[in-house]
């Protein structure tokens, strides 16, 4: 059966995580994507692991293989003029340009909105940047950890108020860039059900500070409501809300609401402590935090994990384990649904992958091929769907337009 968006076209001029990550949803549910490189060096992704057997390989990132299966990959210049103008070709037949090509950038080698809806009056064109299109950051480049920090996460993240004199901490990988892909595959589709519906083409703009900062949750509410700044080295207000460890791994504890409290000092088997008049409430409980910690880490740190989940369960007490990477690839659950995909790659070999987190029963989400290598599909774009002749094509080649 073909995907549920096959009959989108796009283009993606796209490096590392957010642009790819944005169209790598679009494509594995059918949309074709020709993806652009530059020439003879390639996404930088390419340079970054993990790479198998520790060999730094163009063809064997798993980054890249992971952000780009399922698409058509070519190379072009796009900073040259010839380029621009093969660009230009692309997006006439396309309905969306998805790209994370910096403001100056932009600016330098004429990627507009303007130029592109020229070409193509019906086009979608989403603009993925550290700072948005406007404002006094535009210009500011910016890599994952710069994001991250921009849009609060980092100050929150880190050894908490038992340890202040540690900094503050980014979560593991290029978590900014999936986010600002998420952020910007939404309105991307809004966009083109508008014009499905009788509207223009239109340009979307994501900034990934503010696709950060839109996640912070309550942090925002904190001052108008309680009058505090949310940081990590800030006394947390109710209490158990904390991750300790067990005989065998970690578990994250959460009985903040009084049943929750009385369930889990059941399962602790009622001591006598739990009745001292310091923990009566949960307001009491954070206020006493020192104390209470010590008695719950010395309990806690006798179980096992899937022990005191269970007997939580049983009680309705939201505990969680918490998996490690390991955990994750040999989950009976995720092995049920089918989440990880083996993918074989002509070069990098067969490997799982993560798969996708949802299910289509009548438009299937679907891996129809593994990540291009570098100008693998150039002379089936250029030649065979822009009539390009192969002498032109290695004349550009050799000016190193393609």
């Amino acid at each position: 059966m073909a995907g549920a968006l096959s009959d989108l076209k796009i283009v993606e001029l796209g490096e590392m995580v957010s642009a790819p990550y944005c169209s790598k949803l679009f494509a594995d549910l059918g949309a074709e994507i020709i993806k652009i490189e530059r020439p003879g060096i390639g996404d930088r992704a390419r340079k970054r692991g993990p790479f198998p057997k520790d060999e730094i390989h163009p063809e064997k990132s798993g980054l890249f293989l992971y952000l780009n299966a399922n698409k058509k990959g070519i190379t072009l210049d796009v900073a040259q003029p010839e380029g621009m103008e093969l660009l230009e070709k692309l997006v006439a037949d396309a309905d969306v340009l998805i790209h994370n090509v910096a403001p100056p950038d932009m600016d330098r080698v004429g990627l507009s909105y303007d130029r592109m809806k020229r070409a193509n009056p019906d086009l979608v064109m989403t603009s993925i940047t550290p700072f948005g299109l406007s404002g006094p950051k535009r210009n500011w480049r910016a890599e994952d950890l710069t994001v991250w920090c921009a849009g609060g996460v980092c100050v929150l993240n880190g050894g908490g108020p038992e340890h202040p004199d540690l900094p503050p901490l980014k979560t593991f990988g290029q978590q900014a860039g999936y986010q600002a892909g998420i952020h910007a595959a939404v309105p991307t589709l809004a966009a083109v059900f508008a014009r499905a519906n009788g509207e223009a083409g239109q340009h979307v703009e994501v900034s990934g500070q503010e696709a950060i900062t839109a996640q912070l949750e309550m942090t925002f509410e904190y001052w108008p409501y309680m009058g505090m700044i949310a940081t990590r080295l800030g006394q947390k207000p109710l209490q158990p809300v904390e991750t300790m460890k067990c005989r065998d791994g970690y578990i994250y504890l959460c009985c903040i609401e009084e049943h929750q409290w009385r369930g889990f000092v059941e399962i602790m088997g009622n001591p006598e402590w739990a009745n001292e008049e310091i923990f009566k409430d949960r307001l009491t409980r954070a206020l006493n935090w020192d104390a209470l910690k010590v008695f719950l880490e010395e309990w806690v740190g006798q179980q096992t994990v899937l022990d005191l989940y269970r007997k939580a369960q049983a009680k309705r007490v939201p505990f969680a384990p918490v998996s490690t990477m390991g955990d994750l690839l040999n989950n009976e659950h995720l092995k049920a649904r089918g989440f990880f995909v083996e993918i074989t790659h002509p070069v990098a070999g067969t490997f799982k992958y993560p798969g996708p987190p949802l299910k289509y029963h009548r438009t299937p989400w679907e891996i129809r091929m593994p990540a291009p290598l570098l100008g693998q599909h150039n002379e089936e774009i250029f030649c065979g769907r822009l009539g390009m002749t192969r002498a032109r094509l290695d004349e550009l080649k050799r000016k190193g337009v393609i």
